[in-house]
C-alpha cells in the first residue's frame, strides 16, 4: 500500500517470510512470465469470491480478488493492494502461499498467478471496485469457480 500523503510504502506482516517471496518472483523474472496474484481471504470456513455483473455462457462467475504484479513491485505490496483495490479490506499478514497456475494472457503471452493466504484487519465492510457483488463460499461445499481456481482452494484447504 502507498501512502500519498508522507511518501512511503506500508508492507503487511509477512508470517510467510520474505525470502519465500522473493524466491518467487525470481523464478518468474528468471523464466520471463509476467506475475499476477490472487488472494484467499477466510471467514469462519468460507472463501471470499467474487462476481462480476457480465455473465459469460459456460464460464464460472466467481473469483478470488486478484491483481497484476506491476514492474518492480514487491509481491507483498501487491497482494495488499489486490485485495484493498478490489474489497476495500487491508491485508495485515500475508500467511503462506498457496500455490500457482500457469496460462496465456488474451494477447498470447506467458502469465503466472500466485496465490496467497492472508489475514485481514476486518471482513467488513466490503467496498467492491471491479466486481458487482461478493459471497462468502464455504470450503466444504460447491466451489463455483474455474478448476484453476479449485484446485488452489483444494491445496489452502490441505
Amino acid at each position: 500500500m502507498w501512502c500519498a500523503v508522507w511518501g512511503f510504502e506500508v508492507l503487511p506482516k509477512q508470517s510467510i517470510g520474505e525470502s519465500v517471496l522473493a524466491q518467487i518472483q525470481q523464478r518468474a523474472d528468471a523464466e520471463g512470465v509476467a506475475l499476477r496474484v490472487g488472494v484467499v481471504v477466510e471467514h469462519d470456513g468460507a472463501v471470499l469470491l467474487l462476481e462480476r455483473a457480465e455473465r459469460v455462457p459456460g464460464r464460472r462467475p466467481l473469483n478470488l480478488p486478484g491483481t497484476i504484479v506491476r514492474h518492480g513491485e514487491p509481491l507483498a505490496a501487491a497482494v495488499a493492494r489486490a485485495v484493498l483495490e478490489e474489497t476495500g479490506l487491508s491485508v495485515v499478514d500475508i500467511i503462506r502461499h498457496v500455490g500457482n497456475f500457469d496460462y496465456l494472457s488474451s494477447a498470447g503471452k506467458p502469465v503466472r498467478r500466485e496465490h496467497f493466504a492472508v489475514q485481514v484487519a476486518s471482513v467488513a465492510p466490503i467496498q467492491l471496485s471491479n466486481y458487482a457483488r461478493y459471497r462468502w463460499v464455504p470450503l466444504d461445499g460447491e466451489l463455483p469457480v474455474t478448476s484453476s481456481v479449485r484446485g488452489i482452494l483444494t491445496a489452502y484447504r490441505a
